[in-house]
Protein backbone atom coordinates (compact mmCIF):
# COMPACT_ATOMS: atom_id res chain seq x y z
CA UNK A 1 0.00 0.00 0.00
CA UNK A 2 1.61 3.13 -1.13
CA UNK A 3 2.43 6.17 1.58
CA UNK A 4 -0.57 8.91 1.06
CA UNK A 5 -0.03 12.71 1.91
CA UNK A 6 -4.06 13.62 2.50
CA UNK A 7 -5.54 15.24 5.01
CA UNK A 8 -6.71 12.27 6.29
CA UNK A 9 -6.26 12.71 10.23
CA UNK A 10 -9.68 14.13 11.23
CA UNK A 11 -11.16 11.29 9.24
CA UNK A 12 -9.54 9.42 12.06
CA UNK A 13 -9.84 11.64 14.92
CA UNK A 14 -13.70 11.45 15.06
CA UNK A 15 -13.71 7.93 14.42
CA UNK A 16 -11.70 7.20 17.15
CA UNK A 17 -13.80 9.97 19.34
CA UNK A 18 -16.74 8.10 18.28
CA UNK A 19 -15.40 4.97 18.81
CA UNK A 20 -14.96 5.76 22.81
CA UNK A 21 -10.99 5.39 22.75
CA UNK A 22 -8.51 7.81 24.02
CA UNK A 23 -5.60 8.73 21.97
CA UNK A 24 -3.67 6.68 24.53
CA UNK A 25 -5.21 3.59 24.17
CA UNK A 26 -5.63 4.08 20.39
CA UNK A 27 -1.96 3.94 19.97
CA UNK A 28 -1.18 1.19 22.25
CA UNK A 29 -3.63 -0.77 20.28
CA UNK A 30 -1.25 0.23 17.11
CA UNK A 31 1.69 -0.03 18.36
CA UNK A 32 2.48 3.60 18.02
CA UNK A 33 3.16 6.71 20.40
CA UNK A 34 0.63 8.42 21.60
CA UNK A 35 2.62 11.46 20.29
CA UNK A 36 2.83 10.07 16.81
CA UNK A 37 -0.78 9.11 16.41
CA UNK A 38 -1.32 13.62 17.88
CA UNK A 39 0.73 14.15 14.59
CA UNK A 40 -1.45 11.97 12.57
CA UNK A 41 -4.54 13.25 13.83
CA UNK A 42 -3.59 16.40 12.68
CA UNK A 43 -1.89 15.98 9.62
CA UNK A 44 1.41 16.59 10.32
CA UNK A 45 2.08 12.78 9.39
CA UNK A 46 1.73 11.09 6.32
CA UNK A 47 0.74 7.17 6.56
CA UNK A 48 0.54 4.01 4.59
CA UNK A 49 1.38 0.71 4.54
CA UNK A 50 0.31 -1.35 7.59
CA UNK A 51 -0.17 1.45 9.43
CA UNK A 52 -2.97 2.67 7.58
CA UNK A 53 -4.68 -0.92 7.15
CA UNK A 54 -4.33 -1.76 10.83
CA UNK A 55 -5.95 2.00 11.89
CA UNK A 56 -8.92 1.04 9.52
CA UNK A 57 -9.59 -2.59 10.85
CA UNK A 58 -8.74 -0.90 14.48
CA UNK A 59 -11.97 1.91 13.68
CA UNK A 60 -13.82 -0.23 11.42
CA UNK A 61 -13.00 2.38 8.49
CA UNK A 62 -13.46 0.91 5.12
CA UNK A 63 -9.64 1.64 3.37
CA UNK A 64 -11.16 3.49 0.42
CA UNK A 65 -13.00 5.37 2.89
CA UNK A 66 -9.67 6.00 4.90
CA UNK A 67 -7.47 6.41 1.64
CA UNK A 68 -8.37 10.12 0.80
CA UNK A 69 -8.19 9.50 -2.52
CA UNK A 70 -11.20 12.13 -3.73
CA UNK A 71 -9.39 14.52 -0.79
CA UNK A 72 -6.19 13.41 -2.78
CA UNK A 73 -7.68 14.79 -6.64
CA UNK A 74 -9.44 18.18 -4.81
CA UNK A 75 -6.10 19.02 -2.75
CA UNK A 76 -4.43 18.56 -6.66
CA UNK A 77 -7.44 21.20 -8.29
CA UNK A 78 -6.95 23.58 -6.03
CA UNK A 79 -2.89 23.13 -5.92
CA UNK A 80 -3.46 24.23 -9.61
CA UNK A 81 -6.01 26.47 -8.93
CA UNK A 82 -3.62 28.65 -7.01
CA UNK A 83 -0.96 27.59 -9.71
CA UNK A 84 -3.07 29.88 -12.13
CA UNK A 85 -2.43 33.85 -13.37
CA UNK A 86 -5.54 34.57 -12.31
CA UNK A 87 -4.77 33.92 -8.40
CA UNK A 88 -1.22 35.91 -8.49
CA UNK A 89 -0.92 38.07 -5.23
CA UNK A 90 -2.71 35.28 -3.05
CA UNK A 91 -0.10 33.14 -1.55
CA UNK A 92 -1.48 29.19 0.39
CA UNK A 93 1.14 27.11 1.33
CA UNK A 94 0.43 22.86 0.35
CA UNK A 95 -0.56 22.50 4.22
CA UNK A 96 -2.92 25.17 4.26
CA UNK A 97 -4.62 23.63 1.35
CA UNK A 98 -4.74 19.99 2.94
CA UNK A 99 -6.22 21.83 5.98
CA UNK A 100 -8.93 23.44 4.28
CA UNK A 101 -9.69 20.39 2.12
CA UNK A 102 -9.42 17.57 5.74
CA UNK A 103 -11.92 20.67 7.86
CA UNK A 104 -13.80 21.89 4.65
CA UNK A 105 -14.01 19.00 2.08
CA UNK A 106 -17.15 20.45 0.83
CA UNK A 107 -15.79 23.96 -0.03
CA UNK A 108 -12.68 22.17 -1.28
CA UNK A 109 -15.08 20.31 -3.77
CA UNK A 110 -16.76 23.48 -4.36
CA UNK A 111 -13.40 25.27 -5.36
CA UNK A 112 -12.12 22.43 -7.31
CA UNK A 113 -15.26 22.43 -9.42
CA UNK A 114 -15.56 26.10 -9.87
CA UNK A 115 -11.69 25.98 -11.63
CA UNK A 116 -12.56 23.11 -13.68
CA UNK A 117 -15.90 25.36 -14.91
CA UNK A 118 -13.51 27.82 -15.44
CA UNK A 119 -10.84 26.06 -17.17
CA UNK A 120 -13.16 24.81 -19.64
CA UNK A 121 -14.50 28.67 -20.60
CA UNK A 122 -10.65 28.89 -20.56
CA UNK A 123 -10.23 26.41 -23.30
CA UNK A 124 -13.29 27.57 -25.13
CA UNK A 125 -12.30 30.92 -25.27
CA UNK A 126 -9.06 29.91 -26.91
CA UNK A 127 -10.72 28.20 -29.49
CA UNK A 128 -12.68 31.06 -30.35
CA UNK A 129 -9.92 33.04 -30.97
CA UNK A 130 -8.24 30.87 -32.86
CA UNK A 131 -11.59 30.35 -34.98
CA UNK A 132 -11.53 34.68 -35.36
CA UNK A 133 -7.77 34.59 -36.51
CA UNK A 134 -8.09 31.65 -38.39
CA UNK A 135 -11.59 30.28 -39.88
CA UNK A 136 -12.04 31.68 -43.82
CA UNK A 137 -15.58 31.30 -43.79
CA UNK A 138 -15.42 34.19 -40.78
CA UNK A 139 -13.11 36.47 -42.43
CA UNK A 140 -14.96 36.56 -45.39
CA UNK A 141 -18.35 37.57 -43.07
CA UNK A 142 -16.09 40.24 -41.25
CA UNK A 143 -14.71 41.68 -44.34
CA UNK A 144 -17.58 43.64 -46.04
CA UNK A 145 -18.92 44.30 -42.65
CA UNK A 146 -16.17 46.09 -41.48
CA UNK A 147 -16.03 47.78 -44.60
CA UNK A 148 -20.09 49.10 -44.52
CA UNK A 149 -18.77 50.09 -40.92
CA UNK A 150 -16.12 51.74 -42.03
CA UNK A 151 -18.22 53.52 -44.54
CA UNK A 152 -20.55 54.93 -42.34
CA UNK A 153 -18.66 55.72 -39.62
CA UNK A 154 -16.49 58.02 -42.61
CA UNK A 155 -19.88 59.55 -44.10
CA UNK A 156 -21.17 60.32 -40.20
CA UNK A 157 -17.75 62.33 -39.56
CA UNK A 158 -18.22 64.22 -42.55
CA UNK A 159 -21.79 65.24 -42.30
CA UNK A 160 -20.82 66.36 -38.45
CA UNK A 161 -17.38 68.39 -39.32
CA UNK A 162 -18.48 69.73 -42.69
CA UNK A 163 -20.03 73.07 -42.37
CA UNK A 164 -20.74 74.43 -45.69
CA UNK A 165 -21.75 71.12 -47.78
CA UNK A 166 -24.65 71.74 -50.05
CA UNK A 167 -27.85 70.53 -49.51
CA UNK A 168 -27.68 67.99 -52.64
CA UNK A 169 -23.79 66.65 -50.94
CA UNK A 170 -25.35 66.23 -47.37
CA UNK A 171 -28.13 64.17 -48.96
CA UNK A 172 -25.76 62.22 -50.99
CA UNK A 173 -24.20 61.34 -47.96
CA UNK A 174 -27.06 60.60 -46.04
CA UNK A 175 -28.26 57.84 -48.64
CA UNK A 176 -24.67 56.36 -48.83
CA UNK A 177 -24.95 56.06 -45.06
CA UNK A 178 -28.77 54.80 -45.21
CA UNK A 179 -27.61 52.23 -47.91
CA UNK A 180 -24.64 50.99 -46.28
CA UNK A 181 -26.59 50.30 -42.79
CA UNK A 182 -29.38 48.60 -44.72
CA UNK A 183 -26.39 46.61 -46.90
CA UNK A 184 -24.94 45.45 -42.95
CA UNK A 185 -28.24 43.84 -41.48
CA UNK A 186 -28.11 40.38 -43.67
CA UNK A 187 -24.31 40.54 -43.34
CA UNK A 188 -24.98 40.86 -39.36
CA UNK A 189 -27.34 38.31 -39.25
CA UNK A 190 -25.22 35.84 -41.02
CA UNK A 191 -22.97 36.32 -38.84
CA UNK A 192 -25.28 36.02 -35.86
CA UNK A 193 -26.43 32.39 -37.34
CA UNK A 194 -22.67 31.22 -38.39
CA UNK A 195 -22.04 31.35 -34.46
CA UNK A 196 -25.50 29.74 -33.16
CA UNK A 197 -24.52 26.97 -35.66
CA UNK A 198 -21.22 26.81 -34.34
CA UNK A 199 -22.28 27.24 -30.85
CA UNK A 200 -24.43 24.21 -31.47
CA UNK A 201 -22.03 22.24 -33.10
CA UNK A 202 -19.44 23.33 -30.59
CA UNK A 203 -18.54 19.93 -28.09
CA UNK A 204 -17.92 21.50 -24.42
CA UNK A 205 -14.99 20.44 -22.62
CA UNK A 206 -17.09 19.80 -19.38
CA UNK A 207 -18.88 16.93 -20.28
CA UNK A 208 -15.33 14.39 -20.71
CA UNK A 209 -14.24 16.13 -17.60
CA UNK A 210 -17.73 15.36 -15.64
CA UNK A 211 -17.33 12.07 -16.33
CA UNK A 212 -13.97 11.59 -16.07
CA UNK A 213 -14.10 12.59 -12.57
CA UNK A 214 -16.92 10.29 -12.49
CA UNK A 215 -15.00 7.20 -13.15
CA UNK A 216 -12.28 8.41 -11.03
CA UNK A 217 -14.53 8.62 -7.86
CA UNK A 218 -15.19 5.11 -8.56
CA UNK A 219 -11.48 3.87 -8.76
CA UNK A 220 -11.85 2.73 -12.68
CA UNK A 221 -14.00 -0.01 -10.98
CA UNK A 222 -17.19 -1.08 -11.38
CA UNK A 223 -18.47 -4.47 -9.67
CA UNK A 224 -21.69 -5.12 -11.76
CA UNK A 225 -19.62 -4.66 -14.90
CA UNK A 226 -17.02 -7.20 -13.85
CA UNK A 227 -19.94 -9.38 -13.06
CA UNK A 228 -21.69 -8.84 -16.86
CA UNK A 229 -18.24 -9.14 -18.48
CA UNK A 230 -17.90 -12.52 -17.11
CA UNK A 231 -21.30 -14.11 -17.68
CA UNK A 232 -21.32 -12.55 -21.61
CA UNK A 233 -17.52 -14.12 -21.59
CA UNK A 234 -18.57 -17.65 -20.56
CA UNK A 235 -22.04 -17.35 -23.72
CA UNK A 236 -19.18 -16.53 -26.06
CA UNK A 237 -16.12 -18.79 -25.37
CA UNK A 238 -16.66 -21.11 -22.58
CA UNK A 239 -13.93 -21.53 -21.02
CA UNK A 240 -11.91 -21.30 -24.04
CA UNK A 241 -10.01 -18.36 -26.32
CA UNK A 242 -12.32 -16.00 -28.05
CA UNK A 243 -12.45 -15.64 -31.69
CA UNK A 244 -12.84 -13.44 -33.79
CA UNK A 245 -15.33 -15.07 -36.32
CA UNK A 246 -17.14 -16.73 -33.21
CA UNK A 247 -17.84 -13.15 -32.42
CA UNK A 248 -18.87 -11.90 -35.07
CA UNK A 249 -21.23 -14.50 -35.90
CA UNK A 250 -22.88 -13.82 -32.49
CA UNK A 251 -23.15 -10.28 -33.04
CA UNK A 252 -25.08 -11.02 -36.23
CA UNK A 253 -26.99 -13.80 -35.25
CA UNK A 254 -28.69 -11.93 -31.43
CA UNK A 255 -28.43 -8.61 -32.87
CA UNK A 256 -28.75 -8.64 -36.45
CA UNK A 257 -24.48 -6.78 -36.94
CA UNK A 258 -23.16 -7.50 -39.31
CA UNK A 259 -19.30 -7.14 -39.40
CA UNK A 260 -16.94 -6.62 -42.93
CA UNK A 261 -13.39 -5.32 -43.74
CA UNK A 262 -13.48 -1.87 -45.41
CA UNK A 263 -10.63 -1.94 -48.19
CA UNK A 264 -8.17 0.90 -48.16
CA UNK A 265 -9.20 1.93 -51.61
CA UNK A 266 -12.58 2.45 -50.84
CA UNK A 267 -13.65 6.20 -50.00
CA UNK A 268 -14.63 6.88 -46.93
CA UNK A 269 -18.00 8.67 -46.51
CA UNK A 270 -18.97 11.25 -43.94
CA UNK A 271 -22.39 9.55 -42.78
CA UNK A 272 -24.22 8.50 -39.65
CA UNK A 273 -23.32 5.38 -38.16
CA UNK A 274 -25.34 2.08 -39.65
CA UNK A 275 -26.80 0.33 -36.33
CA UNK A 276 -26.72 -3.23 -37.97
CA UNK A 277 -23.21 -2.90 -39.62
CA UNK A 278 -20.23 -2.96 -38.28
CA UNK A 279 -16.92 -1.72 -40.56
CA UNK A 280 -13.12 -2.11 -39.81
CA UNK A 281 -10.29 -0.25 -41.36
CA UNK A 282 -8.14 -2.78 -43.33
CA UNK A 283 -5.38 -1.93 -41.65
CA UNK A 284 -6.83 -2.28 -38.29
CA UNK A 285 -5.54 -5.20 -36.10
CA UNK A 286 -7.10 -7.89 -35.18
CA UNK A 287 -7.28 -6.99 -31.25
CA UNK A 288 -9.07 -3.65 -32.15
CA UNK A 289 -11.66 -5.65 -34.07
CA UNK A 290 -12.31 -7.78 -31.73
CA UNK A 291 -12.55 -5.02 -29.09
CA UNK A 292 -14.93 -3.24 -31.22
CA UNK A 293 -17.12 -6.27 -31.73
CA UNK A 294 -17.32 -6.85 -28.15
CA UNK A 295 -17.82 -3.30 -26.88
CA UNK A 296 -21.00 -3.38 -29.96
CA UNK A 297 -21.76 -6.16 -28.19
CA UNK A 298 -21.63 -5.36 -24.62
CA UNK A 299 -23.61 -2.46 -25.56
CA UNK A 300 -26.51 -4.80 -26.84
CA UNK A 301 -26.81 -7.89 -24.06
CA UNK A 302 -25.18 -5.79 -20.88
CA UNK A 303 -26.96 -2.42 -22.39
CA UNK A 304 -29.29 -2.49 -19.20
CA UNK A 305 -26.07 -2.92 -16.58
CA UNK A 306 -24.27 -0.31 -18.57
CA UNK A 307 -27.42 1.97 -18.17
CA UNK A 308 -27.55 1.42 -14.39
CA UNK A 309 -23.87 1.87 -13.85
CA UNK A 310 -24.26 5.27 -16.28
CA UNK A 311 -27.27 6.23 -13.70
CA UNK A 312 -25.30 5.90 -10.63
CA UNK A 313 -22.47 8.63 -11.96
CA UNK A 314 -24.59 11.59 -11.52
CA UNK A 315 -23.98 13.00 -14.91
CA UNK A 316 -25.73 16.11 -15.91
CA UNK A 317 -25.83 16.46 -19.33
CA UNK A 318 -26.98 13.86 -21.78
CA UNK A 319 -24.03 14.46 -23.63
CA UNK A 320 -21.83 13.61 -20.53
CA UNK A 321 -24.33 10.74 -20.34
CA UNK A 322 -23.82 9.33 -23.74
CA UNK A 323 -19.99 9.65 -23.44
CA UNK A 324 -20.11 7.04 -20.30
CA UNK A 325 -22.26 4.30 -21.93
CA UNK A 326 -19.61 4.41 -24.68
CA UNK A 327 -16.74 4.24 -22.41
CA UNK A 328 -18.71 1.87 -19.81
CA UNK A 329 -19.33 -0.53 -23.03
CA UNK A 330 -15.44 -0.58 -23.57
CA UNK A 331 -15.04 -1.26 -19.81
CA UNK A 332 -16.84 -4.29 -20.12
CA UNK A 333 -15.52 -5.05 -23.89
CA UNK A 334 -12.00 -4.93 -22.15
CA UNK A 335 -13.18 -7.18 -18.84
CA UNK A 336 -14.44 -9.52 -21.40
CA UNK A 337 -10.97 -9.81 -23.46
CA UNK A 338 -9.21 -9.74 -19.56
CA UNK A 339 -11.54 -11.42 -17.68
CA UNK A 340 -10.41 -10.17 -14.04
CA UNK A 341 -9.26 -13.25 -11.65
CA UNK A 342 -7.64 -15.04 -14.45
CA UNK A 343 -5.96 -11.21 -15.86
CA UNK A 344 -5.04 -10.58 -12.47
CA UNK A 345 -2.91 -13.94 -11.87
CA UNK A 346 -1.39 -13.41 -15.28
CA UNK A 347 0.00 -10.46 -14.37
CA UNK A 348 0.87 -11.21 -10.87
CA UNK A 349 3.11 -14.20 -12.06
CA UNK A 350 4.30 -12.54 -15.23
CA UNK A 351 5.14 -9.17 -12.84
CA UNK A 352 3.30 -7.28 -14.85
CA UNK A 353 5.22 -7.03 -18.30
CA UNK A 354 3.08 -5.74 -20.02
CA UNK A 355 4.20 -6.73 -23.59
CA UNK A 356 4.40 -9.99 -22.43
CA UNK A 357 0.87 -10.06 -21.41
CA UNK A 358 -0.34 -8.69 -24.81
CA UNK A 359 1.34 -11.22 -26.65
CA UNK A 360 -0.27 -14.12 -24.48
CA UNK A 361 -3.58 -12.40 -24.90
CA UNK A 362 -3.98 -11.37 -28.15
CA UNK A 363 -4.24 -7.52 -26.96
CA UNK A 364 -2.32 -4.56 -27.29
CA UNK A 365 -0.05 -2.44 -25.47
CA UNK A 366 -2.35 -0.15 -24.51
CA UNK A 367 -5.65 -2.59 -24.23
CA UNK A 368 -3.62 -4.32 -21.42
CA UNK A 369 -2.47 -1.19 -19.78
CA UNK A 370 -5.70 0.38 -19.22
CA UNK A 371 -7.31 -3.26 -18.13
CA UNK A 372 -4.28 -3.22 -15.52
CA UNK A 373 -5.62 0.16 -13.92
CA UNK A 374 -9.13 -1.15 -13.10
CA UNK A 375 -7.85 -3.90 -10.84
CA UNK A 376 -9.34 -2.56 -7.48
CA UNK A 377 -11.38 -5.60 -6.64
CA UNK A 378 -11.80 -5.53 -2.88
CA UNK A 379 -9.51 -8.10 -1.14
CA UNK A 380 -8.04 -8.86 -5.37
CA UNK A 381 -6.30 -6.01 -5.55
CA UNK A 382 -3.21 -5.59 -8.45
CA UNK A 383 -0.30 -3.16 -8.01
CA UNK A 384 -1.95 -0.02 -8.16
CA UNK A 385 -1.45 2.20 -11.16
CA UNK A 386 -1.74 5.28 -12.56
CA UNK A 387 -2.06 5.57 -16.35
CA UNK A 388 -1.45 8.79 -18.95
CA UNK A 389 -1.58 8.57 -22.87
CA UNK A 390 -0.13 11.40 -25.09
CA UNK A 391 0.37 12.37 -28.48
CA UNK A 392 3.03 13.23 -30.79
CA UNK A 393 2.00 17.05 -30.13
CA UNK A 394 2.67 16.48 -26.18
CA UNK A 395 -1.25 17.03 -25.46
CA UNK A 396 -2.11 14.27 -22.91
CA UNK A 397 -5.49 12.67 -24.08
CA UNK A 398 -6.29 10.46 -21.43
CA UNK A 399 -5.46 10.15 -17.77
CA UNK A 400 -6.06 8.29 -14.56
CA UNK A 401 -3.88 9.75 -11.91
CA UNK A 402 -3.16 8.23 -8.10
CA UNK A 403 -2.38 10.20 -4.47
CA UNK A 404 0.97 11.97 -4.92
CA UNK A 405 1.16 11.37 -8.82
CA UNK A 406 0.58 15.26 -10.33
CA UNK A 407 -1.31 15.43 -13.43
CA UNK A 408 -2.64 18.52 -14.86
CA UNK A 409 -5.99 18.33 -15.56
CA UNK A 410 -5.52 19.50 -19.47
CA UNK A 411 -3.13 20.63 -21.94
CA UNK A 412 0.73 19.33 -21.84
CA UNK A 413 2.72 17.66 -19.07
CA UNK A 414 6.47 18.12 -17.80
CA UNK A 415 9.01 17.39 -20.40
CA UNK A 416 11.24 15.11 -18.38
CA UNK A 417 7.78 12.49 -18.03
CA UNK A 418 9.31 9.16 -19.84
CA UNK A 419 5.99 9.34 -21.78
CA UNK A 420 7.29 12.06 -24.24
CA UNK A 421 11.15 10.13 -24.27
CA UNK A 422 9.17 7.08 -25.30
CA UNK A 423 8.83 8.59 -28.62
CA UNK A 424 12.34 8.49 -29.71
CA UNK A 425 13.23 5.14 -27.89
CA UNK A 426 12.28 1.37 -28.65
CA UNK A 427 10.53 -0.39 -26.46
CA UNK A 428 9.96 0.42 -23.00
CA UNK A 429 10.98 3.20 -21.11
CA UNK A 430 11.84 3.72 -17.34
CA UNK A 431 12.01 6.01 -15.00
CA UNK A 432 12.37 6.65 -11.46
CA UNK A 433 10.96 10.00 -10.39
CA UNK A 434 10.34 12.38 -7.65
CA UNK A 435 7.09 14.85 -7.98
CA UNK A 436 7.29 18.24 -5.76
CA UNK A 437 4.92 16.95 -3.17
CA UNK A 438 7.34 14.27 -2.14
CA UNK A 439 5.83 11.07 -3.77
CA UNK A 440 8.53 8.74 -5.25
CA UNK A 441 7.39 6.87 -8.86
CA UNK A 442 8.47 4.23 -11.33
CA UNK A 443 6.88 5.47 -14.35
CA UNK A 444 6.81 3.08 -17.48
CA UNK A 445 6.13 4.34 -20.97
CA UNK A 446 5.98 3.03 -24.55
CA UNK A 447 5.27 4.38 -27.92
CA UNK A 448 2.60 2.49 -29.82
CA UNK A 449 1.26 3.00 -33.03
CA UNK A 450 -2.12 2.84 -33.36
CA UNK A 451 -2.87 0.90 -36.71
CA UNK A 452 -0.41 -0.43 -39.25
CA UNK A 453 -0.22 2.09 -41.86
CA UNK A 454 -0.36 2.19 -45.82
CA UNK A 455 2.78 3.05 -48.19
CA UNK A 456 2.48 7.26 -47.77
CA UNK A 457 0.06 7.42 -45.03
CA UNK A 458 1.65 8.61 -41.45
CA UNK A 459 0.97 6.28 -38.82
CA UNK A 460 -0.95 7.48 -35.97
CA UNK A 461 1.15 7.02 -33.06
CA UNK A 462 0.58 7.56 -28.97
CA UNK A 463 3.02 7.06 -26.02
CA UNK A 464 1.45 5.08 -23.01
CA UNK A 465 2.46 5.99 -19.34
CA UNK A 466 1.90 3.54 -16.41
CA UNK A 467 3.04 4.95 -13.03
CA UNK A 468 3.14 3.06 -9.71
CA UNK A 469 4.56 4.27 -5.93
CA UNK A 470 8.11 3.44 -5.97
CA UNK A 471 7.02 1.03 -2.42
CA UNK A 472 5.62 -1.75 -5.28
CA UNK A 473 8.51 -1.40 -8.15
CA UNK A 474 9.55 -5.20 -6.64
CA UNK A 475 6.50 -5.95 -7.90
CA UNK A 476 6.78 -5.74 -11.78
CA UNK A 477 9.40 -6.63 -14.16
CA UNK A 478 9.99 -2.99 -14.43
CA UNK A 479 11.71 -2.47 -11.08
CA UNK A 480 14.04 -5.27 -12.12
CA UNK A 481 17.49 -4.48 -11.57
CA UNK A 482 16.61 -0.85 -10.69
CA UNK A 483 18.83 0.80 -7.77
CA UNK A 484 15.43 2.12 -5.92
CA UNK A 485 18.61 3.72 -4.12
CA UNK A 486 19.36 6.18 -6.69
CA UNK A 487 18.63 9.49 -6.70
CA UNK A 488 15.24 9.85 -8.56
CA UNK A 489 14.74 12.24 -11.97
CA UNK A 490 13.16 15.78 -10.48
CA UNK A 491 9.96 15.98 -12.35
CA UNK A 492 6.47 18.44 -12.01
CA UNK A 493 2.91 18.86 -13.64
CA UNK A 494 3.99 21.03 -16.20
CA UNK A 495 6.21 23.84 -16.33
CA UNK A 496 3.26 26.40 -15.90
CA UNK A 497 2.56 24.39 -12.56
CA UNK A 498 6.00 23.25 -11.42
CA UNK A 499 7.80 24.82 -8.22
CA UNK A 500 11.13 23.51 -9.66
CA UNK A 501 12.51 27.23 -10.45
CA UNK A 502 15.87 26.13 -11.58
CA UNK A 503 14.89 23.42 -14.04
CA UNK A 504 16.67 23.91 -17.19
CA UNK A 505 14.33 21.86 -19.11
CA UNK A 506 11.04 24.65 -18.00
CA UNK A 507 9.71 25.80 -21.43
CA UNK A 508 6.66 28.04 -19.87
CA UNK A 509 7.45 31.22 -17.20
CA UNK A 510 6.86 29.88 -13.93
CA UNK A 511 3.56 31.08 -11.96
Amino acid sequence: MSRVRTPIGARIRRKRIAAGLSQVALAQALGISASYLNLIENNKRAIGGTLLLRIGERLGIDLEHLSGDSEARTIGAIGELMSDPVMGGIEMEADSVRDLVARFPEAGAALARLYRAYADATVEIDVLQHRLKSDPLLSQLLHPILNRIAGIKSGAEILEGIADLTEEERRRFITTINAEARELVPSMKSLVDYFDHAAARQKRVSPISELDEAILSNGNHFPALEDAAAALRAELAGKGRLEEEAIAQALERRFGVACRIRAAREPRQEEAPDPSALAFEEIAPQSTRIFQMLRRYASHAAGDVVEGTAATLDLTSDEARALARRALSSYVAGAIMMPYRGFLAMAEERRYDIELMSEHLGASFEQVAHRLVTLRRKGEEGVPFGFLRADRSGRLTKRFPLPGLSIPGFGHGCLLWPVYTAFSERGVVRQLSAFPGGGRFLLVAKAVPKHVTGFREPPLVFSIMLACDIVHADRTVYGQGLDLGQPPVEVGPSCMLCPRLTCSHRQEIPV
